[in-house]
């Protein structure tokens, strides 16, 4: 049995909590009232600021380096061993006892230089930007039940609770600093009984307590008013609970830095005092059904990370205006941006100076605008920082885009998704965009056509665009392209464009080509550079000829799919392209013509077949001799593998097959090493359990079995 133990979330933040410690006044005076050596504390206020200015690049770096993970959990340890002796130091000098605090500094500092000498040898760097300061963990073998007391940093999964006595052993821990829930993101559900240490009795046994995390705990839906008691928190994360509001004794964690709350989806309120955690450094609450800040929330100077404001009509008092006071980084979600009532409380929200990278703005879907004019002065006056790499429009009202979101103000814009902006008539020139990767455009229903506009003037458009999707463009009929753009174009995507007439004559040069419920697109290859081209086609009802000529205007064609197009029935004249590697196709017409529309000297090698109607698959003769790799999925009807149909692959993938009985009688073909047997009831448990079954595969050496409630590896 293995726990871990986790330091958490970011040192800078928990280094301030000691500086701060360090500032008392109570502090000082001790010393001076006892006529300590007053430079014990300022070299100890330096070497805490040598280790503050690696803590960025440690926390980058831990994930590839244990060395590094090791380092910084020393670090911690230090740090709190120091913030411990400064807070003894305050609450002793209200009983007028001496201890020896000079004794106990110099330890620290030696420590601390120690580890602050380390930084060559791990190749740390002073002052380098890290990403979102990600918790570590560290692993500590123990028996079963006994959870040693000095443990710090205890971490663990709440469908393990069991394994030590709902964590009852550790109420003899006295100085656990950290207490972690490992979870993959999702709610945990699992008999409360377990879990014998109530979540009140936990914030009243552990008064020391700097990091906590619930995540993942289905079962909380109150927090406690008992949680106002744990005065040394610094971190709190309640992300995938089922809380509907925290209490108000929450607001009395002075020294809490990291508040989380994400995926709380019955959380509806913050607490109005919420003004009074002063040192907040980092709120996130994403997809809750919070639709008003607290009062007084501008306040919270500290406040670095903000995951969503939300604005109340309501409301005069809590405006967009209050994040000008905040210095804001990272990411940032606006949310209702049709309640802004004034476009000048827009211009005052002052993004354009803040630090921020990613910037979601979100209209009500609801929405139905009155004033096109005020819709575009509200998206102006919310011009975001030029240093801007990912921005997400929703929803928005106006008929056009302010110039700010093409122009040069976005030179670093990497990421650019519009959707459901259904008022504009036309697309900006985003092909001025000069740093933009990835762009989606989803749901504008007033583009017809798109045309030169946009591209913009540069003779070179879109020239670092990689991706471009566009999904859902229900008028969308005509697409005209300059010869020079998309220079650097790998990936096109066109989903549930109905109207769309076809693709640019523009020559692209892709490497994958998605096609879906797009019933008048004619692929040719005309319009692309096919030297390694994959093509995917799904969904298309009324399509009924894959491209003409594949073989002369397609040579290259590496990958082909054609998936829920009932009416293709047949491949074109001339058959498929020799160099193609990889089909997938769910006709058996499709399927049973295959061999025949292949060259002799074809090089195809994996074959995927989906949802179709068949009881036994392959026969000797269906699949061409070159075939390595069959994958078969989504065959409700398949009840039995055909061994003579088999003989030459190496690799087989059962997929969602629920009535597959039993793997052929002879057993797999001595070729195949690897097999995969998924969401298969039937078949699963015989290739577990049954020895004969057992015998058929024991050559197999690479074999994974198991169903969606499992993670595939």
């Amino acid at each position: 049995m293995a726990a871990e133990l986790v330091g958490g979330a970011l040192l800078s933040a928990f280094l301030q909590v000691a500086f701060d410690r360090l500032a008392s006044p109570q502090v000082l005076q001790f010393f001076r009232g006892r006529k300590l050596d007053e430079k014990l504390l300022s070299n100890l206020n330096t070497m805490l600021h040598s280790i503050n200015v690696l803590a960025d690049d440690a926390e980058q770096k831990q994930f590839r380096n244990p060395h590094i993970k090791a380092w910084l959990f020393a670090v911690k340890d230090v740090v709190f061993d120091a913030e411990d002796l400064l807070k003894e130091i305050e609450y002793e000098l209200t009983r007028c006892q001496v201890l020896r605090a000079s004794l106990e500094i110099r330890d620290v500092l030696e420590k601390l230089e120690y580890l602050a000498k380390q930084k060559g040898a791990l190749g740390l760097k002073e002052g380098i930007y890290s990403g979102d300061g990600s918790d570590f963990c560290f692993r500590l073998k123990f028996d079963k039940g006994n959870i040693p007391n000095t443990t710090r940093h205890f971490s663990f999964s709440f469908g393990d609770v069991g394994y030590f006595d709902g964590l009852g052993s550790l109420t003899d821990a006295k100085r656990l600093r950290s207490f972690h829930s490992l979870t993959s993101g999702c709610f945990y559900e699992f008999n409360p009984c377990q879990f014998n240490i109530l979540v009140h009795e936990l914030f009243s046994k552990f008064k020391f307590l700097r990091v906590l995390s619930l995540k993942g705990y289905a079962e909380l839906s109150e927090v406690p008013n008992s949680v106002g008691d744990l005065k040394n928190l610094c971190s709190i994360d309640l992300s995938y609970t089922h809380i509907q509001k925290l209490p108000d004794s929450i607001c009395l964690l002075y020294n809490l830095l990291i508040m989380k709350m994400n995926f709380c989806s019955f959380l509806e309120e913050l607490p109005s005092n919420f003004h009074k955690l002063t040192k907040l450094n980092c709120l996130e609450f994403k997809d809750t059904k919070v639709t008003k800040m607290p009062m007084h929330f501008g306040e919270l100077k500290n406040l670095q990370v903000l995951s969503t404001f939300c604005i109340d009509r309501d409301s005069e008092v809590i405006n967009i205006k209050q994040l000008g006071g905040l210095n804001l980084h990272g990411r940032l979600s606006i949310n209702e941006v049709q309640n802004i009532v004034n476009p000048l409380d827009a211009l005052e929200a002052n993004l354009k100076n803040q630090l921020l990278v990613e910037l979601e703005l979100k209209w009500n879907e609801n929405h139905i605008p009155n004033d096109p004019r005020k819709e575009k002065k509200v998206l102006e006056n919310l011009q975001p920082p030029n240093h801007l790499e990912d921005l997400s429009i929703e929803n928005y009202g106006g008929t056009e885009f302010p110039s700010w979101v093409f122009d040069n103000s976005l030179s670093n814009l990497v990421l650019l998704h519009l959707e459901n902006c259904k008022y504009c008539l036309w697309l900006p020139p985003l092909g001025l965009l000069s740093s933009l990767k990835s762009l989606e455009i989803t749901g504008l229903d007033g583009i017809v056509s798109i045309g030169a506009e946009f591209y913009g003037s540069d003779s070179s458009s879109f020239r670092s665009l990689e991706t471009l999707k566009f999904y859902n463009m229900k008028e969308w009929e005509e697409w005209e392209c300059k010869t020079t753009s998309f220079p650097r174009l790998q990936h096109l995507s066109i989903d549930k464009c109905r109207k769309l007439k076809g693709l640019p004559e523009h020559h692209l040069h892709l490497k994958e080509l998605f096609i879906k419920s797009c019933d008048k697109v004619i692929i040719s290859g005309n319009n692309m550079d096919t030297s390694s081209l994959q093509i995917k086609i799904r969904g298309d009802e009324n399509l009924k000829l894959l491209p003409k000529c594949m073989q002369i205007l397609l040579p290259s064609l590496g990958e082909l799919r054609v998936i829920e197009c009932p009416k293709v029935e047949m491949f074109p004249d001339g058959g498929l392209p020799s160099n193609i590697k990889d089909v997938s196709l769910s006709s058996f017409k499709l399927i049973a013509t295959l061999r025949e529309n292949l060259d002799a000297n074809t090089c195809l090698e994996s074959l995927c077949i989906e949802n179709v109607d068949v009881e036994s698959f392959p026969d000797d003769v269906l699949l061409p001799h070159s075939i390595t790799v069959l994958r078969i999925s989504d065959c409700p009807n398949l009840k039995k593998m055909d061994y003579k149909g088999l003989c030459h692959l190496s690799s087989l993938r059962l997929f969602d097959c629920p009535n597959l009985r039993c793997l052929p009688e002879e057993g797999l073909p001595k070729s195949m090493s690897s097999l995969s047997i998924w969401n298969c009831p039937l078949l699963e448990p015989r290739c577990r359990r049954n020895p004969k079954a057992q015998d058929l595969i024991s050559h197999i050496e690479e074999l994974r079995i198991g169903h969606s409630d499992e993670v595939e590896v």
